[in-house]
Order: structure tokens, then C-alpha cells, then sequence
């Protein structure tokens, strides 16, 4: 086993800012430094191997099967050139299990994954209850996890979660936002709908503090039921309320599922969705009539409003939205938080030289890098890394995300 690199003496966020100076994305959009390299080609028989379990059917499987897309997409950019790690290119290979939205299949998938010696780190699980189960797991094999799910629970407590890493943003950045957003629309009093599990855990603590903070009354919390068993109920609970607005804090499907059941209660006022409402499901035709003109808060990929688009990020985003919609038709402004989590495993092997786990987490935790969903800074005390200022203000038009703000 591995044994894991830690320290200041043996990485410091200097040496990685200053390491980070020749992004990997250049690399996956095949320029460096401006040039093109033809001759750079992944070294044969050299690989970094990562392991990535996913909810590809299942109730996850409306965000699992966007990043799967995604991260397909991001492997082969990476691929044309392959990731320097030391004086080898080492091509990188994905091995993608369907986790079914099953907290116990996916343990068992990050077992079998982690206890062979060939797969340096592990990515993937974008419902809270499933990475949760997989927190265990890559902490006994001190086997580098990044996680995609929602859920403040899964970064921290930090000795507990030495190999974890989060993606995602966090509730309280969220919460403010919409706090924010919910003040400045004059509104004095909203219900948080929000749905079972950890993930609307994380957003009823922050939602509350957050409202408190912006002078907005809190007229409920309901919480929705975990299946579409009892929604209804649900919404009529939240609408009885007589707030002027609703919360809605649930991951796709159920948040557009819950709004649709809110219009119907009769709710006629705002609607409000954290990130975890964001994908192509949640602006299909079903649910667009009860969506339209609502708000989200989302990292600044939703609507091809990227980073800078002179930036490498910028140019690796649109690169990625173009193969997207060569293969599957159509973009939705999804956040790629798989690509996202390929790219900080590649950077970190890339600067720590080496694919060995310790050192893998050891670069991973003072990584600062510019992804495709926003900004990430990952410190030895904070493992959940999306910046806040990444974060943007987007309303349903048309039905479309249009940035606000």
C-alpha cells in the first residue's frame, strides 16, 4: 500500500500555483503555450487509471448519465496527448461502473476498484447517499475520491475524509445567493420545499441561516418524500403556507417533478432551485410550462456563460460543448463536475510526478485549478473546493437558463 506523502515540506500551495502556471487543459485542447505539439503521444503500456462509479439507471441517473457524457468527452481530449507525469505521458483510462443509485452496490464497486493495484484514484457518485457510501471505503484503501454529489456531509468532518474531495458547491454559498436573489425580488416570506436525504438536509441548515441573514421570513419547511409517492401532498403542504415564494432544494428529477406538483397545488408566485435542479431533464417539455421564469443558482458553466473565454478553461468548455452536441444533440448547460474531476486527478499526477495515492492526495489538497464548470481551491482544511465567486443568478426564458448575474 501506498504510503501517503503529507507535510509543507513536501507540498506547498507556492510550488503547486507556481507548477500550475502550464495548465492540463492546455494539453486536452491540444496547445502549449500557443504551439501546437505534434509530436507529444501517450507512452505505451503507461497508464493513469481511475476508477468511476456512476448512476447511470436508477432515480440518479438524470445528472449520473450527463456526466458520464461529459467525462467520456474529456478523456479523449486528454488522450490525444496523454498526461506528463514525470518523463512518461501516461494515457488515461476510465473504467465506468453503473451504480444503479444503489449506496451499496456502489461500495462494493469502489472495493473491487480499490483493492486492485492498477487504479490510482476514484471519481463519480452524484447523489449524496451514494458517495457517502463510497467515503468509507476510499478511506480504509486511502484511495483519492472525488465526489459529484450535493451535500456539505460528504467534505467534512475533515479527519474523516483525508482522501475525499467534493466538486460540487456548497449549500451555504448556494443559500446565500438565493437569499440574496429572493431579498432584492422584494419577497418577504417563502417555504423551503426540500427533498429527503442529505442533500436537503444540507440545504434546510443553510436556507434557514441564510434567510435569517437577509431579513426574508421563513413561512415553512416541508420536505419532500424520497420517491413521487406523497409529492403532491408535499407541494399542497408547501402552498398552504401562503408564502410568496418556494425554495425548491431537491436534485433532478425531483425538483422538476416538485414543481410541477407546486403549479398544480396552485402556487402561482417565484420558484427558486439550487444547483442540483440543473439538467436536461429539468427543461423537458413536461416540466417547462411549470418552470418557466424561475430562478437557479449554478456554477457559471449553465447557459455557455463560461470563464473567460480567452481562458484555457474557456476554450476546453467550448470544445466539450461541441463534442457534446456532435454526440448526443443537444447541450443544456449541465455543470461537467466529471470532467471537472478528471482534470484536478490528472493536474495532481501531473505535478506530483508520480499516479502513487499518497501523493496523488497530497497534490490534490493544495490544487488550485480553473475548471469547466468555475474556480476550484482545495486547501488541507477545506476539501470542498468550488469557489463562491464562481456561482451565478439564472432564470428559465424561454425555456432556456439566461445568466442574470
Amino acid at each position: 500500500m501506498a504510503t501517503p506523502v503529507t507535510g509543507p515540506s513536501v507540498v506547498t500551495r507556492r510550488g503547486v500555483l507556481a507548477a500550475a502556471a502550464s495548465t492540463l487543459l492546455l494539453s486536452a485542447c491540444g496547445r502549449d503555450g500557443g504551439r501546437e505539439d505534434a509530436v507529444a503521444r501517450p507512452t505505451p503500456g503507461h497508464e493513469l487509471v481511475i476508477g468511476a462509479t456512476l448512476e447511470l439507471s436508477g432515480p440518479g441517473a438524470a445528472l449520473g448519465v450527463l456526466q458520464q457524457r461529459a467525462l467520456a468527452i474529456s478523456a479523449a481530449a486528454l488522450n490525444e496527448k496523454g498526461v506528463a507525469v514525470g518523463n512518461l505521458r501516461r494515457r488515461v483510462r476510465v473504467e465506468v461502473l453503473d451504480n444503479r443509485s444503489d449506496p451499496r452496490l456502489a461500495a462494493r464497486q469502489a472495493t473491487e476498484l480499490g483493492r486492485r493495484n492498477d487504479v490510482h484514484a476514484l471519481l463519480g457518485a452524484t447523489l449524496a447517499e451514494t458517495s457517502m457510501s463510497v467515503i468509507g471505503v476510499a478511506q480504509k484503501l486511502r484511495l483519492p475520491f472525488v465526489s459529484l454529489a450535493f451535500g456539505d456531509s460528504i467534505a467534512v468532518p475533515l479527519a474523516q475524509r483525508a482522501y475525499v474531495y467534493k466538486v460540487t458547491p456548497d449549500a451555504g454559498d448556494v443559500a446565500r445567493r438565493l437569499a440574496q436573489l429572493i431579498s432584492s425580488e422584494g419577497l418577504r416570506r417563502v417555504v423551503v420545499l426540500a427533498e429527503d436525504g442529505l442533500h436537503g438536509d444540507s440545504g434546510v441548515r443553510a436556507m434557514r441561516g441564510a434567510l435569517r441573514t437577509a431579513e426574508v421570513g421563513l413561512a415553512s419547511t416541508v420536505r419532500l418524500p424520497a420517491g413521487r409517492a406523497g409529492m403532491a401532498r408535499a407541494a399542497e403542504q408547501a402552498v398552504a403556507a401562503g408564502a410568496d415564494g418556494v425554495v425548491v432544494w431537491a436534485t433532478a428529477p425531483h425538483s422538476g417533478a416538485a414543481a410541477r406538483a407546486l403549479r398544480a397545488a396552485g402556487h402561482d408566485g417565484e420558484l427558486f432551485f439550487d444547483a442540483g435542479a440543473v439538467a436536461e431533464e429539468t427543461l423537458d417539455r413536461p416540466n417547462l410550462p411549470a418552470v418557466e421564469g424561475s430562478y437557479a443558482v449554478h456554477p457559471s458553466s449553465l447557459g455557455g456563460s463560461t470563464i473567460a473565454n480567452s481562458s484555457a478553461a474557456g476554450r476546453a468548455y467550448r470544445d466539450l460543448v461541441s463534442a457534446y452536441i456532435r454526440a448526443h444533440g443537444a447541450y443544456r448547460g449541465f455543470a461537467p463536475y466529471a470532467s471537472d474531476a478528471l482534470l484536478l486527478i490528472s493536474t495532481a499526477a501531473r505535478l506530483a510526478d508520480s499516479v502513487d495515492r499518497g501523493r496523488l492526495r497530497a497534490y490534490l489538497q493544495n490544487q488550485v485549478t480553473d475548471g469547466l464548470a468555475g474556480m476550484y481551491s482545495f486547501t488541507p482544511i477545506r476539501h470542498s473546493g468550488m469557489d463562491r465567486h464562481s456561482l451565478g443568478v439564472y432564470r428559465v426564458d424561454g425555456g432556456a437558463w439566461n445568466r442574470l448575474s
